[in-house]
C-alpha cells in the first residue's frame, strides 16, 4: 500500500496521522509512506524523527477579514500548493491519501481528489474545522471521532465513526514505565496537572493556587507538568511564600513519554484537546477538563461537555478556575472510590482503542472499490 499522509500545525493533528502510519506498517509491512506538511508547524520535526519521508509546501489559514491582503496571499499560496501537491502525488502514485486536519490538508486533499485518488479526512473535534468542512464535499470518506458528529458533514459522500487513531497508540501503554519515569512507587495514586505540550498560563496559575491545599492529601502524588516556556516562572512562584513544596508534589517542565505516564495516572487535569481526550478515554482515566477559550468555534468546551455529560469528567471553565476550587473537585473524586470507578468506566466506554484499525480498514475498502 502506498499512502500519503497530511496534517499539521499542532500535535493534535500530527499524532493521529502517525498512528495511521504505524497501523499501515503493522497491517502491511511493505507499505510506502509519504508525509506532506509545512515547515512552520511542528510536523517536520515530529515526522522526520519517525523516519518517514517528508515533503513541505507553503500554506496559511484564512483570516476573518475576507478581503484582507493576507487572505489574498493565502489564496495564491493555496493555488500554488495544489500545483505542487499534484506534482508530488503524480510522482509518488499513492493508493490513498489521508488528512488529519490543519491548513496543510486543504491543498493536499483537494489535489488528490482532483486527480481521482481515494481520499479520507479525519476530524478530531465535536465541531469540525473550516478546512475539513471545505474538503468534505470532495473527499471519498470523512471519519469522525465523536458519535453524532456525522451530522456536521451534510455534503460528504460517506461518513463513518472511527474514534481518534491516537487512542490506538496509547491503549497498550505500560504503566510500570510511567511510574519509573516519575520516580514513584508502582501503584501510587497520581494526579497529573498539565496544560499541554507547551503549557498554559491559566493552568499553571491553578497549579500555584493548589500549593496551600495539596498537603491535605499526603497519600496522593501531584505531578505538575508546566511546559518548558513556563517552568522557571512557575517554579519560582511555587517556591516563594511560606513553606516548601511537599515531597509528594513533583514539578516537571515536559514529559517525553506521555502515554506511559498517563497509564500510571489516577486523575488528569488538562485542556480539552481532542487528541488528548482520545488518549485518556482509551486508558479510562477520570478527568477534570479546562477548555481553552482561545480556539476556533470554542470546540474544546464542546469536546469537554461530551465527557461531562457521560460522567467521565468534570468541566471547569477557565474564567471559573482557582486553586482552591480545583482542589475541591480533585478531592471529591480522589476520596470517593465509587465515583472514581464510575468515571473510569464511563471514560473507557467513550474510548475507541481500535480506531487506527478501523481507519485502515476503510482505507483498504476505498482502494479496493476504486
Amino acid at each position: 500500500m502506498r499512502v500519503v499522509l497530511t496534517g499539521g500545525g499542532t500535535g493534535g493533528h500530527i499524532y493521529p496521522a502517525l498512528s495511521v502510519a504505524k497501523q499501515c506498517l503493522v497491517e502491511e509491512p511493505q507499505s510506502e509512506l509519504l508525509y506532506i506538511g509545512t515547515t512552520k508547524g511542528l510536523e517536520q520535526d515530529i515526522v522526520t524523527k519517525e523516519n518517514l519521508r517528508f515533503e513541505a509546501i507553503e500554506i496559511s489559514g484564512l483570516r476573518r477579514n475576507v478581503w484582507s491582503l493576507e487572505n489574498i496571499k493565502t489564496l495564491i499560496r493555496f493555488v500554488k500548493g495544489v500545483q505542487r501537491c499534484k506534482k508530488l502525488l503524480r510522482e509518488f502514485k499513492p493508493d490513498v491519501v489521508v488528512g488529519t486536519g490543519g491548513y496543510v490538508c486543504g491543498p493536499v486533499m483537494y489535489a488528490a481528489s482532483k486527480l481521482g485518488i481515494p481520499t479520507l479526512i479525519h476530524e478530531q473535534n465535536v465541531v469540525p474545522g473550516l478546512t475539513n468542512q471545505f474538503l468534505s464535499r470532495y473527499v471519498s470518506t470523512v471519519a469522525v471521532s465523536f458519535r453524532g458528529s456525522e451530522l456536521e458533514f451534510k455534503r460528504a459522500k460517506h461518513v463513518i465513526y472511527s474514534g481518534n487513531p491516537r487512542a490506538s497508540s496509547v491503549a497498550e501503554a505500560d504503566a510500570r514505565k510511567g511510574f519509573e519515569t516519575l520516580g514513584l512507587p508502582q501503584g501510587s495514586k497520581v494526579v497529573v496537572v498539565v496544560g499541554g505540550s507547551r503549557g498554559a498560563k491559566a493552568v499553571n496559575d491553578a497549579m500555584i493556587g493548589l500549593k496551600p491545599f495539596v498537603g491535605r492529601m499526603p497519600n496522593v502524588h501531584f505531578v505538575f507538568i508546566t511546559g518548558k516556556p513556563y517552568y522557571d516562572s512557575t517554579m519560582e512562584q511555587l517556591s516563594a511564600g511560606e513553606g516548601k513544596l511537599p515531597p509528594h508534589v513533583h514539578v516537571l517542565p515536559y514529559v517525553h513519554n506521555m502515554p506511559e505516564v498517563l497509564a500510571a495516572t489516577s486523575l488528569i487535569i488538562s485542556r480539552a484537546g481532542a487528541t488528548f481526550i482520545a488518549e485518556i478515554t482509551a486508558l479510562g482515566i477520570p478527568s477534570v477538563l479546562i477548555p481553552s477559550p482561545n480556539v476556533t468555534n470554542n470546540h474544546q468546551e464542546k469536546n469537554a461537555r461530551i465527557l461531562e455529560e457521560e460522567g467521565a469528567s468534570v468541566m471547569v471553565k477557565e474564567n471559573e478556575l482557582s486553586g482552591e476550587g480545583l482542589y475541591t473537585v480533585i478531592e471529591s473524586i480522589m476520596t470517593d472510590p465509587i465515583r472514581w470507578e464510575y468515571m473510569s468506566k464511563q471514560a473507557v466506554r467513550l474510548g475507541q482503542p481500535n480506531s487506527a484499525k478501523l481507519l485502515f480498514k476503510e482505507m483498504r475498502r476505498l482502494i479496493d472499490v476504486n
